[in-house]
């Protein structure tokens, strides 16, 4: 909890019960989970805890960089703790959502667009979502 209430101080944000508990919701998780699932982890421990704090928590980690937001295939919002560069495996149907990662395609990936014009935008991070069938 020490190391996470150092990051939230990093970026101007008070350590708050719920900002904690979002935030560990979030990192014990590789399933990229949506608002409402995080709420349901955090009502266990923070019963009055309302969804709006959770999207408002959510929103504010996304804007200091300490989330990211994944949209899955149906468009639903998706947090994911894990800022490092990585890429997502989005199965078809929509049901799993999981880390890719891979320096090399990352590199390559970033080297090629940083080379192309595109509106005049500096590419700074590009990331993959790869659509693939469940195996039955």
């Amino acid at each position: 909890m020490n190391n996470l209430k150092e990051k939230l101080a990093s970026k101007g944000l008070k350590a708050t019960a719920q900002r904690l508990y979002v935030y560990e919701a979030l990192f014990n998780s590789r399933e990229h989970p949506t608002a409402e699932e995080v709420f349901r982890k955090v009502s266990k421990v923070l019963p009055s805890v309302s969804l709006s704090t959770i999207y408002n928590t959510l929103e504010t980690f996304v804007e200091h960089n300490l989330v990211n937001k994944v949209l899955s295939e149906s468009g639903t919002a998706r947090y994911d703790a894990f800022v490092e560069t990585h890429h997502h495996i989005y199965s078809e149907k929509g049901e799993i959502i999981a880390d890719y990662y891979d320096d090399g395609l990352a590199e390559l990936l970033l080297s090629y667009f940083s080379k192309k014009k595109i509106f005049d935008y500096e590419i700074k991070e590009v990331r993959l979502q790869i659509i693939c069938s469940t195996k039955e």
